[in-house]
């Protein structure tokens, strides 16, 4: 079975776009807003990835070959540092955004696994992640239209 592979996917995408928040929230924390809803934000998935720890265990310990290898294409790239400027915060909310929508994708994907199995948990787990991923990407795309004209034009 596949599906461990998309649920650690899922885990470290999830931990990765809370670190990669948390940085862009503390390298841009000149804009109080950035800083304090990135912060927010990175809880939400601090939350998911916990959350998925046990599914995880669960679904791994089945696996026949033992440890199931993530294929080489299929991982999640954080920020490690932030831009400067007003292109920059652009550019970073960018890629959280980018980040997030790789987060999205892979609960839908385990979502439908998650329905052809029946597995209850597994199931509301991917609802509630998504609904929270909703929310994080919202405010992203939200934030990325108020800093487009300003940095855009008036830069």
């Amino acid at each position: 079975m596949n599906l461990v592979t998309y649920l650690r996917l899922a885990r470290h995408a999830e931990q990765t776009f809370a670190d990669s928040l948390r940085t862009v929230g503390r390298g841009h924390a000149k804009h109080p807003d950035v800083l304090f809803i990135c912060q927010t934000l990175a809880k939400m998935s601090d939350k998911q990835a916990r959350r998925l720890a046990p599914i995880v265990d669960r679904y791994g310990s089945s696996a026949a070959s033992g440890d199931v290898e993530e294929p080489e294409r299929l991982h999640a790239a954080g920020l490690a540092e932030v831009r400067t400027g007003p292109v920059g915060l652009l550019r970073d909310l960018q890629d959280l955004h980018v980040l997030g929508t790789l987060v999205q994708t892979t609960w839908t994907v385990v979502l439908q696994a998650a329905r052809a199995l029946r597995d209850d948990e597994l199931i509301e787990l991917c609802r509630h992640a998504s609904g929270q991923n909703s929310r994080q990407l919202s405010w992203l795309n939200t934030r990325l239209k108020a800093a487009a004209p300003q940095s855009l034009i008036a830069a």
